[in-house]
C-alpha cells in the first residue's frame, strides 16, 4: 500500500504544479471569429500600436499611435476629445514635452449618469538603462495589452448598449512613463472627466505574458472585490499585492485617483526582462494572457453598465476592506475583516485540540516541538541569506554586481527564471535528504538494545509528528504577527490551515486520505503565490522567496512522510 501511496504522492505533486502554473486554469485564446472577447482582435490592434517606438522622445511615432487609437474609437461609436497639455518637464525627459490624452464617453441609456471609467495609457517607456545599455521599448505589453483589451471591450460593450442603466468613459493618457504627466495634468486641470464616475479600471502590463493580476484597489474596496468575485471569470488576486504596493516606489495612472475614486488595477507581472526593454515587442506577446484580461473584465464591464444597483456614484463604497486570494482550481476566497480575524480564531482553535489530542496521545513532546520550531525558523533565516546571495552571484557572475539591489527589482538577466527554479529545487532535495537522514538516525537510536521491531518506526513516527507541529507553531506564531502588523497573513495561514484539517479529519476518520488532500491543496497555493511572488519581486528578493518555500516544505515533507508510511496506526 505504502507504494502505491507513494506514486499518488508523486502524481500529485506534479499536477498540483501543471495546475499552478496555469495549463488548465487559466483561459484558452480565442480566434477572430469567436462572438466574445477575442485576443486574436486585440493583437491585430497590438500589431499597429507596438509597429515601432512611440515613447515622448519619439513624437512622431507617438502621433501615429494616437490618430491609430481616435480612428479605432470612431469606427466603434465614440466621439473623441483630445486635452493637451504643451511643454511638460519630467525628471525622465530633459527637455519639455507635449502630451495629448484621448477621451471618449458614452452615456447611459436608461437611468443616472453614473460611469464606469477604463484607463490605460499609450507612450511607451522612454530611453531605459539596464545593466548600462540604453534601450527603448515597443510598448507591445506596457500598454499596447491594455489599449487593445479596451477597444475590444468597447466593442463588445456597444453589442448590449441598449441594457446600460450606467455609462463608459474611455480615457487614454499620455505620458504616464514620465511619472503619470498625462493623468496627473487631467486631474489638476480638467477634473471634470471624472464627474461621477462610480469604478475606474486601469489596465497596465508589468511584463509579457503569465495570468493577469488584479494587484491593487482603492482603500475599503469589499464591494470592489465583491463585485469582481461575482462577475470575474478566472479570477487571479492577492489583496496581500495591495497592501504591499502601498510601500515600494512602483506607480501607475491609478495611482493619482486611487484616493478619490474606486478603481482596480490590473496587470501581467511575468516577465520583468521584457518590462521597457525592447523584448517588449510584438512577437513576444502572450495572446493567452490577454485573453485573461478580456476574461476577468469584460464580465465585470458588463455587471456594471446593465446592473441598476450601480446607479449610485457612491455604490462601490464602503467602509472597510475585503481579504481575498486564489488559489488554482480552487478559485478565489473573499473575506471581511471579521471573517478573516474569525477564520484565524478558528484556525488557532484547531491547532489547540490537534496538538492536545497528539500531546494526550504521546504522539508530540512539546520540549522536541518548540525545538523543531527553532531549528525550522533559523534554517528559514539562513534560507533567507543564501537566496539574496544567489541573487548577488548571478549579478557577478553577469559582470555587473552595481545591478544587484538588496529587496530590489533585479533586471536583464535572462537567467534569473532558471537559477530560481535550480535554487529552490536544490532546497527541495537537500530538505529531503536531510529529513531523511535524521529520521534514519533516530531509528537506528530507538532500535538498538530494543527488540521489537516497531520501536524504529514509532520514533520515526514522532519525528514526523514533532517536525509538522513545528513547523505548525512557527506558521501559527508568523500570521499572529503579521496579521496584527498589516492585516495580511495567506501565505502563512494557507498552508497553516490546510495541514491542520487534514490532520484533524484523519485523526477522526483514520483516513489517510485526508492528508493528501491537504497536501494538494498546499502545492497548489505554494507553486501559484511562490510563482507570483519571484517573478513580482524578481531576483533582488529571492531570498524570502526561499524562505517561504522552506517553511512551506517543512509541512509538506512530514505531512507526506506519514501518508506514505506502512504503519496502520500512528
Amino acid at each position: 500500500m505504502s507504494k502505491l501511496r507513494k506514486f499518488i504522492t508523486v502524481a500529485i505533486i506534479a499536477l498540483a504544479a501543471f495546475i499552478a502554473y496555469g495549463l488548465w486554469t487559466l483561459p484558452s485564446p480565442k480566434d477572430k471569429d469567436y462572438s466574445g472577447f477575442s485576443a486574436a482582435r486585440v493583437a491585430e490592434d497590438i500589431a499597429v500600436i507596438s509597429k515601432d517606438f512611440h515613447s515622448v522622445e519619439e513624437l512622431e511615432n507617438k502621433i501615429v499611435v494616437r490618430d491609430y487609437l481616435i480612428e479605432r474609437l470612431k469606427s466603434l461609436g465614440a466621439e473623441v476629445s483630445l486635452y493637451n497639455y504643451d511643454s511638460t518637464y519630467s525628471e525622465r525627459v530633459d527637455f519639455p514635452v507635449d502630451l495629448s490624452n484621448i477621451y471618449c464617453e458614452f452615456p447611459p441609456q436608461n437611468g443616472d449618469s453614473t460611469y464606469l471609467m477604463l484607463v490605460a495609457h499609450y507612450d511607451s517607456r522612454s530611453t531605459n538603462i539596464v545593466r548600462g545599455d540604453t534601450l527603448n521599448s515597443y510598448g507591445a505589453a506596457d500598454d499596447g495589452y491594455g489599449l487593445g483589451t479596451i477597444l475590444e471591450l468597447l466593442r463588445l460593450a456597444q453589442e448590449y448598449r441598449s441594457e446600460w442603466n450606467q455609462g463608459l468613459k474611455i480615457l487614454i493618457t499620455d505620458g504616464e512613463e514620465i511619472r503619470m504627466a498625462g493623468m496627473q495634468h487631467q486631474y489638476d486641470n480638467n477634473p471634470e472627466v471624472f464627474d461621477n464616475v462610480g469604478l475606474l479600471i486601469n489596465l497596465e502590463a508589468r511584463g509579457n505574458k503569465g495570468p493577469v493580476l488584479l494587484f491593487e484597489t482603492s482603500d475599503n474596496n469589499r464591494e470592489l472585490i465583491n463585485l469582481y468575485k461575482e462577475s470575474a471569470n478566472y479570477p487571479f488576486t492577492y489583496s496581500l499585492t495591495s497592501v504591499v504596493y502601498k510601500f515600494i516606489p512602483n506607480y501607475t495612472d491609478f495611482t493619482v485617483v486611487r484616493d478619490t475614486i474606486c478603481g482596480i488595477n490590473f496587470s501581467t507581472i511575468d516577465d520583468i526582462n521584457h518590462y521597457h526593454t525592447d523584448l517588449d515587442n510584438y512577437e513576444n506577446i502572450s495572446h493567452k494572457s490577454i485573453q485573461h484580461y478580456g476574461e476577468q473584465i469584460a464580465p465585470m464591464v458588463h455587471k456594471y453598465l446593465t446592473d441598476k444597483k450601480y446607479s449610485s456614484v457612491d455604490a462601490l463604497k464602503s467602509d472597510s476592506d475585503n481579504i481575498a486570494f486564489t488559489i488554482p482550481l480552487l478559485g478565489m476566497f473573499n473575506f471581511t475583516k471579521g471573517s478573516y480575524y474569525l477564520l484565524n480564531a478558528i484556525v488557532f482553535a484547531l491547532f489547540c485540540i490537534a496538538f492536545s489530542i497528539s500531546l494526550i496521545r504521546g504522539r508530540v513532546k512539546p520540549l522536541s516541538m518548540l525545538k523543531s520550531s527553532g531549528v525550522i525558523f533559523l534554517v528559514g533565516l539562513v534560507a533567507l541569506v543564501v537566496g539574496e546571495l544567489v541573487a548577488y552571484l548571478v549579478t557577478v557572475i553577469g559582470g555587473s554586481p552595481e545591478s544587484f539591489k538588496l529587496f530590489g527589482v533585479i533586471q536583464g538577466f535572462l537567467c534569473d527564471g532558471v537559477v530560481m527554479i535550480v535554487t529552490i529545487s536544490l532546497l527541495v532535495l537537500l530538505t529531503i535528504l536531510l529529513y531523511v537522514k535524521k529520521g534514519k538516525k533516530i531509528a537506528i537510536q530507538a532500535s538498538s538494545g530494543s527488540i521489537r521491531r516497531s520501536a524504529s518506526s514509532s520514533a520515526t513516527a514522532k519525528f514526523a509528528y514533532n517536525t509538522l507541529y513545528g513547523a505548525l507553531l512557527l506558521l501559527l506564531v508568523l500570521s499572529a504577527v503579521l496579521l496584527f502588523a498589516i492585516g495580511e497573513n495567506l501565505f502563512t495561514l494557507v498552508p497553516l490551515a490546510l495541514a491542520l484539517c487534514g490532520v484533524f479529519l484523519w485523526r477522526v476518520t483514520t483516513l489517510r486520505l485526508f492528508l493528501i488532500v491537504s497536501v494538494s491543496g498546499i502545492l497548489l497555493h505554494s507553486f501559484s503565490f511562490l510563482y507570483c511572488l519571484a517573478v513580482a519581486l524578481t531576483l533582488g528578493a529571492f531570498g524570502v522567496v526561499v524562505m517561504i518555500a522552506f517553511f512551506d516544505l517543512m509541512v509538506l515533507i512530514p505531512l507526506i512522510d506519514l501518508y506514505v508510511r506502512r504503519d496502520k496506526a500512528l
